[in-house]
């Protein structure tokens, strides 16, 4: 995945989900939220397992696809970016990368483990409401 943004359109929607995602959580996974680039739009997602929020933006994707990342985290990373700047988010294996203007950002992300854990309660019969697409 890979897409350019600005600070601000990156932002807006992340701040709006971001209360449903706790920082200390039983599955690992709620802490974070999930990234959804194609056909021109990044979905933001989070949820605890009782309540999902999706939010959306018009970004420029490059390369479309999923990843979940550590949600206050990254709301931390763009809170510290100055007002107005361009930002390239993109995925390099399990990893994710942020850069704006001389930053560089790197977080891990929970793709194949994200998978499973949706399997896993599958298998249980929960009904998650969390996107369990292969490869998410």
């Amino acid at each position: 995945m890979k897409l350019t943004t600005t600070r601000e359109d990156f932002l807006a929607p992340l701040q709006s989900v971001i209360g449903v995602v706790e920082r200390r959580q039983t599955m690992p996974v709620l802490a974070n939220v999930l990234l959804a680039a194609r056909d021109g739009r990044l979905h933001i997602t989070g949820t605890d397992l009782e309540v999902e929020l999706v939010a959306a933006s018009t970004v420029t994707v490059q390369q479309p696809g999923d990843i979940t990342v550590p949600g206050r985290k990254l709301l931390d990373i763009f809170r510290s970016l100055p007002e107005k700047t361009t930002v390239t988010l993109s995925t390099e294996g399990e990893r994710v990368s942020v850069r704006a203007g001389r930053s560089r950002f790197n977080r891990a992300s929970f793709r194949g483990r994200f998978s499973e854990s949706c399997q896993a309660s599958r298998q249980r019969g929960a009904q998650t409401g969390i996107d369990c697409r292969p490869g998410v």
